[in-house]
């Protein structure tokens, strides 16, 4: 059986990302209103709900892999507090100034292996993120994008679109 996936990006829609660029430290990972309201809602509708990053400060060495490990951990803990369960996360180390990649958005990789490991039906899917290289790469698959403002409301946002179906 298929599934139904909301794809979310995270900096700037999952977490605060105004003061820091790059957010690798739990102490700085700050959880956007209305996401938790708004993940909860999609979960008990039988969406699982993924993750994909990129996370180009790896290769700048500005933090490592260990530590979006780590984030990634605490990410799913504290959704898990709210019975929201985060299915996956998937990330790109790379960044496009030092070298190319498939996986980094606006690419598709992530998505594509994101899609194949959970069995995800496209066409029941949506991609939402704070980037057009987010919309951009789910609209290669054929994955509805739905692009929101930064570190805003997720919830107000939605509600207030042509996308509040997915939140009654």
């Amino acid at each position: 059986m298929k599934h139904k996936a909301i794809f979310l990006d995270r900096d700037g829609l999952i977490n605060d990302n105004s003061t820091a660029y790059y957010v690798y430290k739990i102490k700085d990972f700050i959880i956007n209103k209305g996401v938790f309201e708004s993940l909860k809602i999609f979960y008990d509708k039988g969406y699982k709900l993924i993750i994909i990053t990129n996370q180009g400060g790896i290769a700048k060495n500005q933090y490592s892999t260990s530590d979006v490990d780590r984030l990634n951990e605490y990410i799913k803990s504290e959704f898990s507090k709210k019975n929201i369960i985060i299915t996956d996360i998937y990330y790109c180390p790379h960044h496009s100034d030092i070298s190319k990649c498939l996986c980094r958005k606006p690419n598709s990789l992530m998505l594509e292996k994101a899609i194949a490991q959970h069995n995800i039906d496209i066409q029941q899917s949506f991609m939402i993120g704070d980037s057009d290289r987010d919309v951009e790469a789910a609209h290669k698959l054929g994955i509805q994008g739905i692009k929101t403002k930064s570190n805003k409301n997720l919830f107000d946002f939605l509600i207030n679109s042509e996308y509040a179906y997915l939140l009654e």
